[in-house]
């Protein structure tokens, strides 16, 4: 047994990103009041939460053993090749096709075999994107690609 580094790793990449985020946001910002909330508040809040969360992650795991395989570089690959289709495609493809190439992409390294649950999963997220960021949030992203 080794200990559990994925745990460990991560949690501190979440803690050293919300202390940073908290961090630059009480530089740059006025904070304000609870009352009169500034533009900082909210960065310096939510950052103060990512890195309690962090370390929420990461202390345990330090005193935890695991047989749990460190993180497979295909897997890891395929996660930030959907990231970077989905933030270039957004505007050219649509949300409905970016959203669904960049599942399509991201579940490639899968142990399940076959195509079928893959477009499946697609289709669900595509939609659930759309229905939350499109109909719930009414953001101004396009749906569909801008034909000519």
């Amino acid at each position: 047994m080794h200990r559990d580094w994925p745990d460990i790793l991560g949690g501190l990449a979440l803690a050293a990103i919300g202390a940073a985020a908290a961090g630059w946001a009480l530089a740059q910002y006025d904070i304000g009041t609870l009352r009169r909330m500034g533009p900082g508040f909210f960065p310096a809040v939510l950052g103060g939460l990512l890195t309690v969360l962090g370390l929420v992650v990461a202390l345990p795991a330090l005193r935890r053993r695991s047989d749990a395989p460190g993180i497979e570089p295909l897997a890891a690959l395929a996660v930030l090749a959907a990231i970077l289709v989905f933030g270039l495609g957004l505007f050219r493809i649509g949300l409905v096709a970016a959203t669904a190439a960049a599942v399509l992409v991201a579940s490639l390294p899968a142990p399940r075999p076959g195509w079928g649950w893959r477009l499946a999963l697609a289709a669900a997220i595509a939609l659930l994107t759309v229905l939350v960021f499109g109909f719930g949030l009414r953001m101004s992203l396009p749906l569909w690609p801008r034909l000519p």
